[in-house]
């Protein structure tokens, strides 16, 4: 018999892959950024995304390039990719947060 305590260990480990998952795919489009879209990559403060002192909001401007797909006028078929990619990484990572600590509160 599988417990309850068995299956949110499942849920956790499943959501941290797919953590690291969305993190990595996030560094190689920034990566990629710096030569596709360079304007975009100083609005999102590339050097500095991943840095502690990095400014929150030029965060939040490259969350809403790709929730309002504005990539897809983009010339590139590497970046749009892996724009897609990243976003659907995040969804799939909200959904996964959700559902474990739905799960966390039931158990």
């Amino acid at each position: 018999m599988i417990t309850g305590d068995t299956i949110l260990l499942a849920l956790m480990l499943v959501t941290l892959i797919n953590f690291a998952r969305y993190l990595t795919a996030l560094r190689s489009l920034i990566y990629i950024m710096r030569e596709a879209h360079p304007l975009l990559y100083q609005q999102v403060d590339g050097n500095g995304f991943f840095t502690t002192h990095g400014n929150v909001t030029k965060q939040f401007r490259l969350f809403h390039y790709l929730k309002s797909k504005e990539y897809h006028h983009h010339h590139d078929t590497v970046f749009t990719g892996k724009c897609d990619r990243v976003r659907e990484l995040f969804i799939l990572l909200v959904a996964l947060v959700g559902v474990t600590l739905l799960g966390a509160f039931m158990l």
